[in-house]
């Protein structure tokens, strides 16, 4: 027996089964007719949309890489860029970190920013020949530099004359020993216990 509402093949024959669902199947075939036609407007107008958002948008800039021309590190930047840090230090085009450095030149110069350019240079190209291929020799140097400074400050007759003339005035002394007082007190603990 067939489930309620529909009619066995074999009684009503092939014939009622196709007036049956040969009538949903068209119906089915113009509402996907349709679906498509609708599917098919929409992505025309959103084509539209994007391409006119397209000429909305700004160019996209080209990327070079230049070279820091102290440390020799390279970064990708616009030409706009690179020809902004050039205004800015001398026609040279220097890393972010080296510009950092030069500014620190500056201030230890008075000011003066070629003589930091200058200056910076020199310990970068120095740092290359020998920090990065023998780095111990190059913390030696730094020691050996750092000792010549204080030697050569030390040395200076007028430095030597301030060092003698001074005495620790600001300096916070001593008066009594805590030794003593610490002493009572862990005396006075052994004899309660």
């Amino acid at each position: 027996m067939a489930p309620k509402g529909e009619a066995a093949v074999s009684s009503g024959g092939f014939g009622a089964f196709t007036r049956r669902f040969g009538s949903r199947k068209k119906a089915q075939g113009q509402s996907m007719d349709g679906l498509q036609r609708a599917m098919s407007d929409l992505s025309l107008e959103l084509k539209k949309e994007t391409i006119g958002d397209a000429r909305k948008l700004p160019p996209i800039s080209e990327v070079e890489n230049a070279n820091c021309e102290c440390c020799g590190m390279s970064e990708e930047c616009t030409p706009a860029y690179i020809k902004r840090v050039r205004e800015k230090f001398s026609g040279r085009w220097i890393c972010g970190l080296c510009s950092e450095a030069v500014k620190e030149e500056m201030g230890k110069l008075g000011g003066k920013k070629e003589e930091a350019i200058n200056a910076h240079m020199s310990v970068c190209s120095k740092f290359s020949r020998i920090g990065r291929k023998q780095p111990v020799l190059y913390q030696a140097e730094a020691m050996r530099e750092i000792l010549r400074r204080c030697s050569s400050r030390l040395g200076d007759p007028k430095l030597a004359a301030e060092a003698a003339g001074k005495k620790n005035k600001g300096g916070i002394m001593r008066t009594s020993s805590c030794i003593a007082a610490i002493t009572k007190e862990t005396n006075g603990r052994l004899s309660v216990n």
